[in-house]
């Protein structure tokens, strides 16, 4: 990897203003080379007012408004076919609430050296997790387990959204057959990826609960994700 390939960063929010301008601020000093991307899905909180007036005065920020809260899944799709439409070599995701740690970035632009897709790994050697309530951990563990047993990923952490994806690969991707909206989408698009060919690879990080604001977070997103599961099980087995 060069470093005058162009690299997005892509954020998707819904009522982040309170922690959206000092992460913005703190990924541009990490990876000043790269172009950052907040898409939003019509935050009443003002988001979207403080993304449009950030970009009128800074070249390297953009911003994709939606019309709706349409789900974190049809977001993450609208920033990555973003980046292969506009000849980006590599876009980043990662939670707009300070979960994942901003310093890890360049630590996941040096292992796309000899991999694909690389993921910010909270329980890969060195990984770990602050903040969290212990129905939480369980929860997370387990579809991460699921998705290894039924779908056959081979990494430690499947369902984190802190990742790097070369548009290489995405390219040869069929998105009409992703069809999860929610945060279930993190496990399908890796089940797709793998079918592709993609080569991965795992850096550990410490992920820390949200700074302000609410998680997105609920049971019916659990749900989702064991149900995109067993679908994409079904498939592996065709």
């Amino acid at each position: 990897m060069e470093d005058e390939q162009p690299i997005l960063v892509a954020l998707a929010t819904y009522n982040e203003i309170e922690n959206l301008p000092s992460l913005v601020d703190a990924i541009h000093a990490e990876l000043p080379q790269a172009d950052v991307l907040v898409v939003d899905d019509n935050s009443p909180d003002g988001t979207g007012k403080w993304c449009e007036e950030f970009a009128s005065s800074h070249p390297w920020f953009s911003h994709l408004p939606r019309a709706g809260k349409l789900g974190l899944g049809t977001a993450l799709a609208a920033a990555l076919q973003h980046a292969v439409e506009r000849g980006y070599w590599a876009v980043i995701t990662l939670d707009s609430d300070w979960s994942h740690p901003p310093e890890k970035l360049p630590e996941l632009l040096a292992a796309a050296e000899t991999a694909d897709i690389v993921i910010g790994s909270r329980y890969c050697p060195g990984g770990s997790i602050e903040g969290w309530p212990k129905r939480r951990r369980i929860a997370s563990r387990m579809i991460n387990s699921l998705t290894r047993v039924l779908v056959g990923i081979p990494l430690s952490d499947c369902s984190g959204n802190y990742r790097l994806y070369t548009t290489q690969l995405l390219k040869q991707l069929d998105w009409d057959q992703l069809h999860a909206e929610g945060y279930a989408y993190l496990e399908e698009i890796l089940w797709h990826l793998q079918r592709v060919g993609a080569r991965f690879a795992e850096v550990p990080i410490t992920f820390a609960e949200r700074r302000a604001g609410q998680s997105k977070i609920n049971l019916g997103e659990v749900i989702g994700a064991g149900r995109t599961l067993v679908r994409l099980a079904f498939r592996r087995l065709v």
